[in-house]
């Protein structure tokens, strides 16, 4: 109910299979979620989006009704070059050679990722309410430390988190999206919120968000370095909370001019959970970069 005529789909992938859905016409637009959620978050902008553009909205790998596959000892399962293959194969399968990407939180790692390894298929780039790993680790400070706690937590060996989180994964969920979002109950639609105690419970979940954020913090790192001389060449759009971390305590702009050959953004109002808390906004500001894209 929360997509109204888009289409649903299992894509086989080398890893396994990537829950999406797929709506409307037009130039096509990837969106990829961020943690703790699934493409469940995108319910309110796809639509909108959909006007004018074909939206692609799919489940990360170890997400929602994606494929969850055991982590490894480096983490490599989990990396975002992994986890951006199996979009660029999802959008392969779907007959979409080039398209653009919005991502937010976790998923605009892996579109930055994307931008890096498979430059020649991304038109477009839109980062929402991140700056890019390397710069979060390199800038490490209590004001940022506390409220982004998680990126320590989670990081942490095999199988300390899963423990915890798993002792009561809806008590973890809950406090976890309210603590960033006070007015919580007003910003998440129910059935969303629904969705998303629903995935988190699945086998699997809850050890792969943990790879994924362990893989952040080593495997991701290293290829990050590795590339730490390129720049993404696409339009690069950066749209951040105004009352969130990344928007009190980074440059997100100048955090991205390090990393793209051309960035331009914009506050949004609201926190981190753009995409719920400001739909109409956060439409308005794709919409309008998304239209100037060369097809």
């Amino acid at each position: 109910m929360l997509f109204e005529g888009f289409r649903q789909g299992d894509a086989e992938t080398r890893a396994g299979a990537i829950r999406h859905v797929v709506g409307g016409n037009g130039p096509p637009v990837l969106l990829l979620h961020g943690h703790p959620q699934t493409l469940a978050m995108w319910h309110r902008v796809a639509p909108l989006l959909a006007r004018e553009f074909t939206v692609v909205a799919s489940d990360l790998r170890g997400y929602g009704d994606s494929v969850k596959p055991p982590g490894d000892p480096t983490h490599a399962t989990y990396s975002k070059r992994a986890m951006a293959q199996d979009q660029v194969e999802l959008m392969t399968g779907l007959g979409f050679e080039r398209f653009a990407v919005v991502g937010h939180d976790r998923g605009g790692r892996v579109g930055h990722r994307m931008c890096l390894d498979h430059a020649e298929r991304v038109t477009a780039f839109a980062p929402l309410d991140i700056v890019p790993t390397r710069s979060m680790f390199q800038n490490v400070t209590k004001a940022w430390a506390m409220p982004y706690y998680h990126w320590f937590f989670l990081a942490q060996p095999f199988d300390l988190p899963e423990r915890l989180i798993g002792a009561d994964p809806d008590f973890y969920l809950r406090w976890h999206m309210e603590r960033r979002q006070p007015t919580a109950a007003s910003v998440f639609d129910p059935e969303a919120m629904a969705e998303y105690r629903r995935c988190y419970t699945l086998p699997g979940t809850i050890h792969a968000i943990c790879e994924d954020y362990r893989a952040a913090a080593t495997i991701d790192l290293e290829h990050d370095e590795e590339d730490v001389g390129r720049r993404i060449d696409c339009p690069v759009l950066v749209l951040w909370g105004e009352n969130g971390t990344v928007g009190l305590h980074f440059d997100a702009i100048a955090e991205w001019r390090k990393r793209a050959r051309t960035a331009e953004g914009m506050a949004i109002p609201g926190g981190h959970y753009l995409a719920e808390e400001a739909s109409a906004e956060t439409h308005a500001a794709l919409r309008d970069f998304l239209a100037g894209i060369p097809a």
